[in-house]
């Protein structure tokens, strides 16, 4: 630190003023503290001598720059430093150890968790029609705007999805027949094995954000980063600019490997392929015959491609940020993962309607039997008691940059540890990411 006194300032010490010769403040520093000594400028201009201050003697003023304490990490001041870097409206306080998943539950009306027929057949409706519009779109629509109509035909069938979702969590309908009819048939256009997915789901909710056995998304592991060349550029391609359509990966490695299920489910397993197969192998072949293969790729792999980006994006904003933890078993806490470890996240109102209010995840993870058109009235109802601990965002660039640039290499302490300090020499697609998408948030 430099400073210089002008004319325009003074110092006083003493009673009497005499005019003396004009001074400079010099600094000598050390950490937090400053040195403010008088030096003389006798070698300056007739005018800065002219000067009509006064010392009685030369003087060293001592200014002391006391530091500032960062925030506690559990801070709410902290957590709105966090928001604002991360993207998120915001961050929730620690939940309690003491806090169980049931006391959390037992807060919730007894009326978000019951089924009615007619509003669970509605979503049916709104699925089905809008997806008809989206294939209507696609015929219709000159080239360049068939961008649009495979965005909404892809955001229609995630409603499909999400219709089979509320199917495999038994709170679609009191029949359970009907729920897996219905829930096998809206997963068909998808190519989803309604059974495998069911299954390994379940485990996901019993599980969620535990490091080694959560099905869903989770950190890459240490040991796996660095165990060759070849998979190393793989993985920071995949956790990196891909990562909006790994859910195709994770599809392909979860749900046709009758070895990952247990034996009193491969009976169940092997129907649910044979659906899927049997449209694979009718369906493809019928919209080649009438549409060609340009029209297979406009009407059915361009939407499901839409309905990936969707899935894999609202699985990893749901459960992953800098600051939401994967825990090991022994140190896992279900009321902590499910509260604290889930995020709820609004997007465009068109989007949360043909998606039937699934980003409303919060209540779907305390308890999954909630069908999801009571999500919301079990969203307020948790705000009210459980506010102030739980994680909530609007959809925005900088969401996305972050977990996207960040959340990559689990560590015990930091959670997630990025590539690009790990190996920065391999992380090109990560520097482009920073560098090219925006950050608004």
């Amino acid at each position: 630190m430099a400073c210089k006194l002008a004319n325009s300032s003074f110092l006083f010490s003493g009673h009497q003023q005499r005019p003396i010769k004009s001074h400079r403040l010099s600094s000598l520093s050390s950490p937090g503290t400053f040195y403010l000594k008088l030096e003389n400028l006798s070698h300056r201009s007739t005018k800065q001598r002219r000067c009509p201050i006064s010392f009685r003697n030369s003087t060293i003023v001592k200014a002391v720059a006391v530091p500032v304490a960062p925030p506690p990490a559990d801070s709410k001041e902290h957590r709105d430093q966090l928001c604002e870097s991360y993207g998120f409206r915001q961050i929730g306080e620690p939940l309690p150890d003491n806090i169980t998943l049931k006391d959390i539950t037992e807060t919730i009306p007894k009326k978000v968790f019951e089924i009615d027929d007619v509003k669970a057949w509605k979503s049916v409706l709104v699925s089905v029609t809008s997806y008809t519009l989206g294939l209507f779109m696609i015929a219709k629509a000159p080239w360049y705007l068939l961008p649009l109509a495979w965005a909404w035909t892809g955001t229609a069938i995630t409603g499909f999805f999400v219709i089979g979702h509320d199917c495999a969590h038994k709170s679609f309908s009191k029949n359970k027949l009907v729920e897996d009819i219905v829930g096998t048939l809206a997963f068909l256009p998808l190519i989803y094995p309604y059974e495998p997915w069911r299954f390994k789901h379940d485990r996901h909710h019993a599980k969620t954000n535990m490091l080694n056995e959560d099905t869903a998304w989770h950190p890459v592991k240490q040991k796996e980063f660095d165990s060759s060349p070849i998979l190393r550029k793989a993985i920071i391609f995949g956790y990196g600019p891909f990562r909006p359509w790994m859910s195709i990966a994770h599809w392909l490695i979860w749900h046709f490997d009758l070895k990952k299920f247990r034996p009193s489910e491969v009976n169940r397993v092997k129907i649910s392929l044979a659906c899927v197969f049997a449209f694979m192998a009718i369906g493809w072949p019928l919209i080649v015959l009438k549409t060609g293969i340009m029209g297979w790729i406009k009407f059915w792999l361009m939407p499901w491609l839409g309905y990936h980006f969707w899935m894999s994006t609202f699985t990893m904003v749901h459960h992953t940020a800098p600051h939401i933890p994967f825990k090991s078993s022994d140190e896992w806490n279900a009321a902590q993962a499910q509260l604290n470890g889930t995020v709820h996240c609004d997007y465009p109102r068109w989007i949360e309607i043909l998606c039937h209010d699934i980003n409303v995840h919060i209540p779907h993870h305390i308890s999954p039997r909630i069908p999801s058109y009571n999500l919301r009235a079990a969203h307020k109802s948790l705000q009210q008691n459980w506010g102030k601990y739980m994680n909530e965002a609007t959809w925005n660039w900088r969401l996305m940059k972050t977990i996207l640039t960040t959340c990559h290499v689990y560590h015990r302490e930091q959670n997630y540890i990025a590539f690009d300090n790990l190996a920065p020499e391999d992380s090109q697609p990560i520097a482009f990411l920073k560098k090219v998408m925006p950050d608004y948030a």
